[in-house]
């Protein structure tokens, strides 16, 4: 998965439409290999784009359920730095930078 798309569902509080959004665009660029469609694109694009927003906020607030505590955006902010650095610090080493 892209990692520019990041989990959206059980946290409270609950992914804002912006964010259900972005996640949506991200999808599309990614499956079509284009970051800015063409004018001959832009409307089946941007209607792709509007339907995954709402399949996938229908999905988030109304179809799934769990027994899990919610999750803090706080701290899973937290985690992807430290994941980020960890990865960033391998590079570093196999690259033999500093």
């Amino acid at each position: 998965m892209c990692r520019n798309i990041k989990r959206l569902y059980n946290f409270e509080p609950p992914a804002s439409d912006d964010e259900i959004r972005a996640s949506a665009l991200q999808y599309v660029r990614k499956v079509s290999g284009m970051a800015e469609p063409s004018a001959a694109n832009r409307t089946a694009f941007d209607e792709a784009v509007a339907q995954i927003t709402a399949i996938t906020a229908r999905l988030l607030h109304e179809e799934l359920t769990s027994r899990a505590a919610p999750r803090d955006w706080v701290v899973e902010a937290e985690r992807a730095r430290e994941r980020g650095w960890k990865r960033e610090a391998v590079l570093r080493a196999r690259s033999g930078g500093p």
